[in-house]
């Protein structure tokens, strides 16, 4: 079953699709729907909340087809996780090139997206007196946002 799209969002598949046939793969209808899913979005969706909004438009796509289709668009850079708190991984389409990091509110749960350059210089200070290479593109920092810190609340919010 089809839902009409935006141009947008048709745009956005259209150009996964010739990626995957550019690898040999296909844009089967699977990857389509979580394409769907995630297209035009700037929230973080689970695999799980991914599912229960493609089974709202393609009944007869399986859940296990939504994990496997998030796992193939993520080793194809199409789809970024981020592993958050204790919570469910979270996935996100890379609407450009530019990588980059996440940070999670523990008061309200809210993921910004954040600019790749923010841990340079950390990343830097632990390469020279350490040897360790950062790569912090699947963990979320954990904090309080603007209005979690202005309201003075300690509540942290549970998955």
């Amino acid at each position: 079953m089809r839902t009409s799209m935006t141009p947008e969002v048709e745009a956005s598949i259209q150009a996964v699709g010739r990626l995957l046939r550019s690898r040999g793969e296909r844009l089967t209808e699977p990857r389509r729907a979580v394409l769907g899913a995630l297209a035009g979005r700037r929230d973080h969706l689970s695999a799980d909340e991914l599912y229960d909004r493609v089974v709202v438009t393609h009944p007869n796509v399986h859940k296990s087809s939504v994990y496997r289709t998030l796992e193939a668009l993520t080793d194809l850079g199409v789809v970024q996780h981020v592993h958050v708190g204790h919570g469910p991984t979270a996935y996100h389409l890379v609407e450009d090139a530019t990588p980059h990091l996440h940070a999670q509110c523990r008061g309200c749960g809210t993921i910004l997206d954040l600019s790749a350059d923010l841990l340079d210089q950390a990343a830097r200070a632990l390469a020279d007196q350490h040897g360790f290479r950062l790569d912090a593109s699947h963990v979320a920092l954990s904090g309080r946002c603007r209005a979690c810190a202005a309201s003075g609340t300690t509540a942290i919010k549970t998955q």
